[in-house]
């Protein structure tokens, strides 16, 4: 085997690319490791172009391996790796968002990078990933401005010095409150990927400076690489379309776009000029290639805007460049079934989003490579096409796994204690009409359902997508760049602006970051001022949500499951289950309840409707009571023995009232004054050692015998 090794220090360990024949058929390949994690990434592009489409065909899969982490996961009946986990997902869509935007939009070669995660232990590899899918880019003939890298910063509360590329046992640390993945390239920043317990603007802004040094020493570590041993990249023509019909475009359909395509609906009329340009086209240029055609008019309306944007200060929809389309929120009254609702409009952007209330046999078991936990709190985002006018097949894909976790990310911040409100907690967002930034919407209006579920949030949570307009910069990138930041982008300018910059947070801090550009990178600046102008709009937006409901309602949906905890020794566990589980089987049978969950400490948690959960509280209490002396009872009488009868005096629980016991007299035959199923009254005398209850009636009650209608004169 041919192999060479490179090697540097980054957050106090050492990062090894390993480059070798072992993968010869790739364009470019890289085995990067750091700690005991290892990844190999491949890049592979096509022999041919893809005909037809006016996209570039990027491909980014993230493969997770059981192997990685010692262990034979999945089910019983498969134990082969199969559909992507959801980390993996988000994993790979962080690679794709961090690599994309450094190819040339032309390409129509399918180019395909696959992580493969061959070890994993205590350090993640998705930012492993990142860097070893820039190295596998980078030397090899894939056209791709190179090298991008990543770096995870971590910091727990009250310490202001951020750890670099922090373990997993770091990051699940209950005093975590900020995270982040930046990445970037040349100073700039490409992507952005961070969560807060409710962070000021300041310590984002102090992140991304610090771990722009540390992403610009990576950088350095990969130009090195990539001068050395790095392959001449292909040289891929750029196809467009005739002189001639871009003549015909300039003279019949520039004057359009220069003046139809503003619309503060979004991409009415620019389809409407699209399809005027298609019908020219088909009639007087049959010949042409109609997706380099739609290209074209994509890449002109997108240069018109930007010039407006930029030079005349005007934006697509007429609004000035702070300003917040019209907003709407409703909490609840949606459907009474639901156990909570929220509505939020934004504009041309509505969302519907519903809150479930379930116990703890509800949680989502996480069993992957990386992560062995239970979920207790569910987002999940629908994007039905329906919401943006098309017909296509309806499916959960990377987008919606994406924007449902980003929302989760966002929302987790003011979530209650799971001792506090032992609830599992899912919220379902539906996307009913999309006009730009719908995972943004998602977290207004599920913040709208969990009040309104009575779910007690510590404040809600609000979240607005930022855009950027900016001329683009020389070639010595030298001369400073104008720009217009864009506060709520729509549609068209979410697909022709430079970045998405979704924002979500508190009036008091931020929660969740995501970025995603289509630019080479964006100064920190300029990031900057992005951050504290969507904190304004971000006011704006909770100002209408405390409108609509001030608080969490003070009780849970009448349709929402009561939860009672209880809380029982551990060696009274086995009394409570009972063999087989019978004993737990019968009282939830027997109350009506939903589940009833015991832990390995004696905490039990009940579910039920309609007082179930009362029910069973109340059937576990009498079945786990401890018995103390002097206690009275009315017991039912079970047995009677020569020497005595057993009453019974709680579930499975029963006492001997010996014959003296009976009454204040000798009495001869406990028959004489007691049968079965007789009710007397009793009062425990003293509990042996052996935890035998002795009962006394005549201590209960003196008169017992003569209320029967025996006394001495009558005992045989």
């Amino acid at each position: 085997m041919q192999k060479k090794e490179y090697s540097m220090e980054i957050g106090g360990k050492t990062l090894t690319a390993t480059f070798s024949d072992l993968t010869e058929q790739a364009n470019g390949s890289v085995i990067l490791s750091y700690g005991n994690t290892v990844v190999l990434a491949t890049a592979v592009i096509s022999k041919g172009k893809r005909e037809g489409i006016d996209f570039f065909p990027l491909v980014v899969d993230y493969e997770e391996r059981f192997y990685a982490a010692g262990q034979i996961l999945g089910n019983r009946f498969q134990r082969r790796e199969n559909k992507p986990s959801d980390e993996a997902i988000l994993s790979g869509r962080i690679v794709d968002r961090s690599i994309r935007p450094l190819f040339e939009t032309h390409i129509r070669n399918e180019v395909q990078v696959v992580i493969t995660i061959l070890s994993i232990e205590k350090d993640d590899p998705d930012i492993l990933a990142v860097n070893a899918a820039s190295l596998a880019l980078g030397v090899s003939d894939i056209p791709w401005n190179s090298p991008v890298s990543a770096v995870r910063l971590g910091k727990h509360k009250g310490n202001e010095v951020f750890e670099v590329n922090p373990v997993y046992d770091f990051r699940e640390h209950e005093n975590v409150d900020l995270e982040i993945i930046a990445c970037g390239k040349d100073g700039n920043i490409n992507m952005i990927e961070a969560e807060a317990k409710e962070a000021p603007e300041e310590d984002i802004e102090r992140a991304l400076s610090f771990a722009s040094q540390e992403i610009e020493r990576i950088n350095e570590f990969q130009r090195k690489i990539i001068a050395e041993i790095g392959k001449k990249k292909m040289d891929i023509g750029k196809d467009e379309i005739s002189d001639e019909a871009k003549k015909a475009f300039e003279q019949e359909i520039l004057p359009l776009v220069k003046n139809e395509i503003w619309d503060e609906v979004g991409w009415g009329k620019i389809d409407a000029v699209q399809k005027i340009w298609l019908e020219i086209l088909k009639e007087k240029f049959p010949e042409e290639n109609t997706a380099l055609a739609e290209v074209y008019l994509d890449d002109v309306v997108s240069e018109v805007i930007h010039r407006a944007a930029v030079n005349e200060n005007k934006r697509a929809d007429g609004r000035r460049f702070d300003e917040v389309r019209s907003l709407y929120a409703e909490a609840g009254g949606f459907s009474k079934t639901l156990h909570g609702s929220g509505i939020f409009y934004r504009g041309g952007t509505h969302i519907l989003s519903a809150l479930t209330l379930g116990g703890p046999e509800d949680v989502q078991t996480i069993d992957g490579i990386e992560a062995k936990s239970e979920k207790h709190f569910m987002h999940h985002y629908n994007f039905p096409p329906y919401s943006s006018g098309e017909t296509k097949r309806l499916a959960t894909g990377r987008r919606e796994i994406g924007h449902g976790m980003l929302a989760e990310r966002a929302l987790r911040a003011v979530l209650p204690k799971k001792e506090d409100f032992p609830y599992t907690i899912r919220v379902v967002s539906e996307s009913m009409a999309s006009n730009g930034s719908t995972s943004m919407a998602s977290v207004c209006a599920s913040s709208l359902a969990l009040m309104d579920g009575g779910v007690p949030i510590t404040r809600p949570v609000a979240g607005i997508a930022m855009g950027l307009m900016m001329e683009q910069p020389t070639t010595d990138n030298q001369r400073p760049v104008k720009y217009k930041i864009l506060t709520d982008i729509q549609g068209p300018e979410d697909h022709h602006g430079d970045m998405d910059f979704k924002v979500a947070g508190t009036d008091k801090g931020i929660t969740a970051i995501q970025l995603d550009i289509k630019v080479g990178g964006i100064p920190i600046l300029i990031l900057k001022e992005a951050v504290l102008a969507a904190k304004a709009a971000r006011g704006q937006i909770l100002d209408v949500i405390n409108k609509a409901i001030p608080a969490p309602r003070p009780q849970i949906s009448e349709y929402a499951p009561k939860i009672i905890n209880l809380k029982i020794k551990e060696g009274q566990i086995g009394l409570l289950i009972g063999p087989g589980g019978k004993m737990i089987k019968r009282i939830t049978a027997e109350s009506g309840a939903i589940q009833i969950t015991v832990d390995d400490n004696g905490l039990i948690t009940i579910l039920g409707k309609n007082g179930a959960a009362e029910k069973a509280a109340e059937k576990i209490k009498e079945l786990t009571r401890e018995y103390n002396p002097g206690e009275m009872f009315h017991g039912k009488v079970t047995r009677i023995m020569d020497f005595g009868a057993f009453v019974e005096i709680g579930p499975n629980t029963e006492g001997l009232v010996h014959i003296s016991q009976i009454a204040p007299f000798r009495v001869n035959k406990v028959t004489d004054i007691l049968k079965e199923n007789d009710i007397v009254p009793v009062v425990i005398k003293e509990i042996d050692e052996k935890k035998r209850i002795n009962l006394s009636i005549k201590d209960a009650d003196i008169d017992f015998a003569k209320k029967k209608g025996v006394g001495p004169q009558t005992v045989s």
